[in-house]
């Protein structure tokens, strides 16, 4: 199996990148700066970047960046994939120079989500400077955050991830959909070799954009609100409403991105130790909040 200690970036695609850096500068506080390949690179700490966001024919999520050690680690990941019969591209200098890396090699999952595997960051160390003021973003020794991927062939995809990719399932959700009968949607929460609850997780079920959520965390809690804040004033829809997670332990809400997937602000989210963690189905996605049908109610009453 793979040795994957975290999730380095990921890869949007966008038809309006003006309205990507008004977005990431003006709401999530990340700062922006040109691409190789003409799109934009987003800052949230000392890598030169953690989103890259390409131009293209369609607002949709691209691919998942997940790091390895060093180039033992990154030979290692080769050589599992090679075992397990998976088609993989090594990739060439001018794709590893865009992602600011050493080496890269890209694959698919059996739901058809796009992975690539890294090493060897470049970074001019220079201090993050949020446009918008954000103190900090959660990233060092835990990865940027997590992604959620659609998963329609579920049972080979959960099987892929911990075989070949080396996640470990964390914790389980099955979402009964409302106003369906014997209708249940699995949800796998899924850990890689760092502390943090989940890097990635994998829905049941197809998502058009091509991810559910990213999830980026901040330091404080005020930071949260701030962002709140700057969503209503650049009039982003809102996903979802305040509120904290059974599962991680994140408080945060949840926002439209351009590219059409979520984006999760949250602050507090819990850093395990896998030695000692029982994993569990939970019941409940939310604690307190989270009321996923605001975005709904936004869009009615724009249109009375």
């Amino acid at each position: 199996m793979m040795d994957i200690r975290g999730l380095a970036y990921v890869v949007a695609e966008t038809t309006d990148l003006a309205r990507w850096r008004t977005y990431a500068e003006g709401v999530l506080g990340m700062s922006t700066a040109p691409s190789p390949d003409g799109g934009l690179y987003l800052r949230m700490d000392e890598r030169q970047f953690r989103f890259a966001i390409q131009p293209g024919l369609r607002d949709a999520y691209v691919a998942s960046g997940w790091e390895v050690l060093g180039q033992a680690g990154f030979d290692a990941a080769l050589a599992t994939l090679q075992g397990a019969g998976v088609e993989f591209v090594l990739e060439d200098a001018a794709f590893c120079a865009r992602c600011c890396v050493q080496q890269a090699a890209s694959f698919r999952d059996p739901s058809g989500n796009r992975h690539e595997v890294v090493w060897g960051f470049q970074s001019d160390f220079e201090r993050f400077n949020s446009p918008a003021g954000v103190s900090r973003f959660v990233t060092e020794g835990i990865g940027m955050g997590h992604t959620v991927l659609p998963a329609p062939e579920f049972a080979k995809t959960a099987a892929f991830l911990k075989d070949v990719m080396g996640f470990a399932v964390s914790d389980i959700f099955n979402f009964r959909p409302p106003g369906t009968e014997g209708v249940v949607l699995p949800i796998h929460f899924l850990h890689c070799n760092n502390g943090r609850h989940h890097s990635l997780a994998i829905a049941g079920f197809p998502v058009e954009s091509g991810c559910v959520h990213v999830m980026v965390e901040v330091e404080d809690m005020p930071e949260v609100g701030r962002a709140i804040d700057r969503m209503r004033a650049h009039r982003v829809v809102q996903s979802a409403t305040l509120g904290q997670h059974t599962n991680d332990r994140m408080t945060s809400f949840y926002m439209r991105t351009p590219s059409n997937f979520d984006i999760e602000y949250g602050y507090g989210g819990a850093v395990l130790d896998w030695d000692e963690h029982i994993v569990h189905e939970f019941t409940r996605v939310s604690l307190w909040g989270h009321d996923f049908t605001v975005s709904q109610q936004q869009l009615l009453n724009q249109d009375a």
